[in-house]
């Protein structure tokens, strides 16, 4: 497939019906609109048929003011046939193929136009295909866009292209070329490097391109090698040869004089407001309807009160293409309109540009400006402006301070990249130990959230002796993080000997929140060492510190801990609240996180719905920060979601886009949690054997053996190998699972416990006072779903006891439970255990929105706002089939047939 075609799918299969249509003589016609760059022409060459007569023409720039002159290119192929038709068509046509001109008759001549056109398609099919419309004469336009509506009955198929929506292309359907998706993005780029770019240096590429296919290409070719091996930073605009920097130009410079200035105000400040055009249009005697004129140019764009450029790309480059008195007449006129009290970081900036003072003044009024910025959240503006001002800076020390600064509020802006090459620049001009490991730190961070996490480990750890002299509670925080990167990596010997090397800085006088970290380590060390017994006591003072914490983070230390003590309740209201903060933009850096933590506790007792939103919500923010780690902890979550519910399909689906960045960045704990999820649903699709062998490590290639989530699966390996008739391997893996949930005292886990020593017990009467105390323990903990698991195994065990009546009653709970879950795996499990219990199970569907299950109900209101299935499915993680399985059992539900029944009922 050609570079520019790549997630053309769906437009291919447009013009590709299109032509069926016309071969089978019913005729049709497109008109395809798209800005320069996005493979107009490459889509029209797409469309061709060798069962069909081509005709082809195309706007000449030069050739828009001779009237004729499209059709004359079009019609000299068949100018022969002319003479052939009725004496008014051939006359009406006549001047245009000689070249002599248009006849006066316009509608003589659209209808002559109409008449060769079905002559030709007397012969067989005919493709008529026109590009670049816009730059036509109105009359070759107007003639096409009238034979293309009349084509019905005809083996005609007319396809035009146009960079925009015209009244002369009315009622023509339109096939709009839409912006990449970063996914087809990096397939363009991949076709143009086959041997790969660096992640960070191809998001920025996506991101520059803004799904503009030609500035992909254009931009990788033109890629040096420092820039592919990471040593410089990536194009900021297109390269002087470029082909859509040329049509930038050109339309830039066929703006008038007015035009042209108001668009440079938007080049020059990307927070321009129609109130500052206003007042600069004044200032400068421009007349604001030059705004329009730029807007119609497509050089601009009003969105509300902002007036923006219509992509990074074009800011980059009509400023390279700018000439220095353009660019500095823009900085003055902004300076003198700007409110300095209102607007300090604007203004400032402005002042800067124009370089009308001594460098350090100008780095300090930047740095103070950004400063400012910083305090208000808005990370992007101070890390431009911090950035600048440490280019401006002389002294090393302090030039590297702004460097760090730039840094972190890149990274808090969710552009790793540049944090990374600013914080490469830092380095060798820290000559302090302190800063040395804030370097670290930051670089820890970093790659702790976006990268391997054993080499956050290292940098976390170098940071944390760097630090340790001055900056004890820094320390403390690298240790913490380092320890957080151990376990990510699956690496728990690694975090025990990170919390082991904290114990040995802590002091009896520590204030609470670095006796939280400390206590923190400790509590989790000793759980991962497996005495959890001895984790108890400092896991609840790190729930007890943080119940009156403000911050995100603590809260989050807080959730984790819950969580390793089995109170799921808990840890979800404290994970909740770290969220709640987090979604505060100063701490949005802190929202996939603690989305991990709300998800996993929400598991713990069943709240399905909460753990789904919050993973995608995590996958959503995690992306939009550059957080890749966190996107994939939540994949492997949903995949774990799914699982529980027996969904194999949808299980696979997601482990399978976390799998290679968990392989490539050597993430061990999503990795084990993918392996749990799959097993999980092998053991609903009766697959006990392959469960047990996943179980078995739960390595996934990484090497580690994962000791906590085993613990976490124990349920699951046990109720395999008793499938599988390894009970003493069972027993075993339930002796570890007994004594975690008997320190903690965690409900959950305690009826989980009981339902796995009922399906060991060795008689009846043992087997059953076990299910019955599970049975108890879950509706104690509101644990629905696992209730109705135990059911089912309960009423198993009371059938085959010859007590069908009881399990009767079991299993018609647990049905009702796994429908209310949309568990259909499970739910048919039970339909058969209770037709085996002598029971006749008919499926009642009701035909009201409260019979929907959340999911179900979630999908229904995206149909109805107008999502196809390719969306929904993207935005549920899931494949466009499980989507058609849902919208078939809502349909079912509800008793309708359609999409247009199901949103009229979700309006």
């Amino acid at each position: 497939m050609s570079a520019t075609m790549r997630g053309r799918e769906r437009e291919l299969a447009t013009l590709h019906g299109a032509l069926e249509s016309a071969r089978s003589g019913r005729g049709a016609s497109l008109i395809v609109l798209g800005e320069p760059g996005m493979g107009r022409t490459t889509l029209l060459d797409a469309v061709a048929a060798r069962d069909f007569r081509v005709l082809e023409t195309c706007g000449v720039e030069s050739e828009a003011d001779l009237p004729g002159a499209g059709l004359h290119r079009l019609l000299t192929p068949v100018v022969d046939l002319v003479p052939g038709l009725p004496p008014a068509h051939a006359e009406a046509l006549r001047p245009v193929a000689d070249g002599t001109g248009p006849a006066a008759d316009r509608l003589g001549l659209f209808v002559a136009v109409h008449r060769l056109l079905g002559e030709l398609a007397g012969a067989g099919p005919v493709l008529c295909r026109a590009d670049d419309v816009h730059r036509m004469d109105r009359i070759s336009v107007a003639a096409l866009t009238f034979a293309a509506r009349r084509l019905a009955g005809a083996p005609i198929l007319v396809v035009l292209t146009a960079d925009a929506p015209d009244d002369l292309l009315a009622g023509i359907p339109v096939l709009r070329l839409d912006a990449l998706d970063p996914v087809a993005s990096r397939q363009v780029l991949a076709d143009q490097i086959p041997h790969g770019l660096p992640e960070d240096l191809a998001d920025d590429l996506v991101e520059l391109a803004a799904g503009n296919p030609l500035a992909l290409i254009e931009l990788a070719a033109a890629l040096t090698a420092e820039q592919l091996s990471g040593e410089a930073p990536g194009p900021e605009s297109l390269p002087p040869g470029s082909r859509l920097r040329a049509e930038l130009r050109g339309r830039f410079r066929r703006l008038s004089v007015e035009a042209r200035r108001l668009v440079m105000l938007a080049v020059v400040d990307d927070r321009l407001d129609t109130g500052t055009v206003v007042r600069a249009a004044a200032e400068a005697g421009v007349d604001l309807a030059a705004l329009d004129e730029a807007t119609s140019a497509g050089l601009v764009r009003l969105d509300g009160e902002r007036v923006e450029l219509p992509t990074p790309l074009v800011r980059s480059t009509l400023y390279a293409e700018a000439s220095l008195a353009q660019r500095r007449a823009a900085h003055a006129l902004l300076t003198r309109v700007l409110d300095p009290e209102r607007e300090p970081l604007r203004w400032t900036w402005q002042r800067v540009a124009m370089a009308t003072e001594p460098p350090h003044r100008m780095a300090d009024q930047l740095d103070a400006a950004a400063g400012a910025a910083r305090q208000t959240g808005d990370y992007l503006a101070s890390s431009r402006a911090y950035h600048r001002a440490a280019a401006l800076t002389t002294q090393p020390e302090a030039k590297a301070l702004r460097l760090i600064a730039a840094a972190t509020d890149y990274s808090l802006a969710g552009r790793v990249r540049p944090a990374r090459a600013l914080l490469r620049e830092a380095r060798p001009l820290a000559s302090s130990r302190d800063v040395r490991g804030l370097v670290d730190l930051l670089h820890g961070e970093i790659e702790l959230r976006d990268g391997p996490p054993m080499l956050a480990k290292a940098a976390l750890l170098s940071a944390a002796t760097e630090l340790a002299g001055a900056h004890r509670t820094l320390a403390v925080s690298a240790l913490m993080l380092a320890a957080e990167a151990s376990c990510l990596a699956g690496n728990y010997q690694h975090y025990v000997e990170v919390a082991d090397r904290a114990a040995g800085l802590r002091r009896p006088d520590e204030p609470p929140a670095t006796r939280l970290m400390f206590d923190h380590l400790a509590g989790m060390a000793a759980t991962y060492a497996g005495r959890h017994a001895e984790a108890v006591e400092p896991l609840r003072r790190v729930v007890h510190s943080a119940e009156s914490a403000g911050d995100p983070m603590p809260a989050i230390w807080a959730s984790e801990a819950a969580y390793t003590l089995g109170d799921a309740v808990l840890a979800q209201e404290l994970a909740t609240r770290a969220v709640g903060a987090a979604r505060a933009q100063r701490f949005a850096v802190l929202l996939p996180w603690a989305c991990v933590y709300l998800s996993m506790s929400a598991l713990l007792h069943d709240r399905h719905i909460t753990a789904m939103s919050s993973s995608l919500e995590g996958i959503r923010v995690g992306r939009a920060l550059g957080q890749e780690n966190s996107v994939i902890s939540h994949l492997t979550i949903l995949a774990l979601l799914a699982a529980l519910l027996g969904d194999r399909e949808t299980t696979l689906f997601r482990m399978q886009a976390a799998a290679p960045g968990a392989r490539q960045r050597g993430l061990g704990r999503p990795s084990a949690l993918s392996s749990w999820a799959v097993a999980c649903a092998d053991l609903a699709n009766d697959r006990p054997a392959d469960a047990m062998d996943r179980l078995r490590l739960l390595a996934a290639g990484t090497g580690y053996m994962h000791p906590a989530i085993r613990a976490m699966a124990a349920p699951h390996f046990v109720e395999a190998a008793v499938r599988c008739g390894e009970h003493a391997k069972a027993a075993q893996a339930l002796e570890t699972f007994d004594s975690w949930a008997t320190a903690t005292g965690s409900t959950p886990r305690l009826a989980q416990s009981h339902r796995c020593h009922a399906l060991l017990a060795g008689d009846s009467a043992a087997a059953e006072e076990h299910f019955r105390e599970a049975i108890r323990l879950h509706r104690s903990a509101n644990a629905a779903l696992e209730l109705a698991k135990t059911e089912l195994f309960y009423a198993h065990q009371l059938r085959r006891s010859r007590q069908p009546r009881a399990a009767r009653d079991h299993l018609r709970d647990a049905l009702k439970i796994f429908q209310q879950y949309e568990a259909d795996l499970w739910a048919e499990r039970t339909r058969t255990e209770l037709r085996a219990a002598g029971e006749s199970v008919p499926r009642i569907l009701p035909r009201t929105k409260t019979a929907l299950t959340p999911q179900q109900e979630q999908i229904a209101h995206l149909v109805a706002e107008g999502a196809t299935n390719r969306e929904i499915a993207a935005q549920l993680v899931v494949s466009p089939r499980t989507v058609d399985h849902h919208l078939r059992n809502i349909f079912a539900k509800l008793g309708i047939r359609s999409r247009v029944e199901l949103a009229a009922l979700f309006r």
